[in-house]
């Protein structure tokens, strides 16, 4: 992140030729830098990078996801084929032979 550049006596000397007192100029800029140096500014290297850190972090997503997925079937079709099984042992014990 990079701060914004300042010029504090271009400001005074605008606000001056305003028709600002002197010291009225120089505690404005004064209040103006100190909030404008607070605040941080993105480069575009800096929202390059950030796309880059959130594009490697969707594609991490999307194969948990996806094992996830995989796993998920192989549980429904482990759960169905028990199912069946046993399904079948009970008629096998129904039906009279």
């Amino acid at each position: 992140m990079t701060a914004i550049t300042f010029d504090t006596l271009k400001f005074v000397e605008t606000l001056k030729q305003a028709g600002v007192h002197e010291e009225q100029a120089k505690g404005i800029a004064t209040a103006f830098k100190d909030a404008s140096g607070e605040a941080e500014l993105a480069t575009r290297q800096d929202i390059r990078e950030l796309e880059t850190r959130i594009r490697e972090t969707e594609l991490r997503l999307e194969a948990k996801i996806s094992d996830s997925k995989a796993e998920l079937i192989r549980w429904v079709v482990g759960v169905g084929m028990l199912q069946m099984t046993l399904i079948a042992a009970l008629l096998l014990r129904l039906v009279p032979n």
